[in-house]
């Protein structure tokens, strides 16, 4: 099975969208894998920390660190200055995800969470691909 969904817009950060993804897909298999692909270049996947939200405020934090805007050395700039480090940060965390499927339910750690990595300030919807592979 597959399905596309598009996220409502966020802001710039690290969102858990492990909800959102679930109640898209009701009726998942006995055993199999979920593979989660966003349709874009500024915005990545990832699993992580799911109960403290300071772990996204750090991850901001982080990323924004490792990969500042404004710098001299950036050629693409014309999208404004968020979008290059935006596309650095979107291939350092990736475009996909895989998770296990195990008695009808995604089989997430007790601490995990699949997060949207929102690198732009304005991002917009994102598009989701949602294939389910099992029986």
């Amino acid at each position: 099975m597959q399905k596309e969904i598009q996220l409502r817009p966020h802001s710039r950060g690290f969102h858990l969208i492990t909800q959102t993804i679930e109640a898209a897909l009701p009726h998942l298999p006995q055993m199999g894998i979920l593979y989660v692909h966003i349709k874009h270049t500024s915005a990545g996947l990832c699993i992580n920390e799911n109960a403290d939200p300071t772990v996204r405020i750090d991850f901001e934090s982080i990323f924004n660190r490792l990969v500042p805007e404004d710098q001299p050395y950036y050629k693409h700039t014309f999208e404004g200055s968020d979008d290059m480090p935006a596309h650095v940060k979107a291939a350092l965390v990736g475009n996909s995800i895989n998770i296990p499927i195990t008695n009808h339910r995604l089989n997430l750690g007790t601490w995990q969470g699949i997060y949207l990595c929102e690198f732009r300030n304005q991002g917009g919807g994102r598009k989701l691909v949602l294939t389910v592979l099992g029986g």
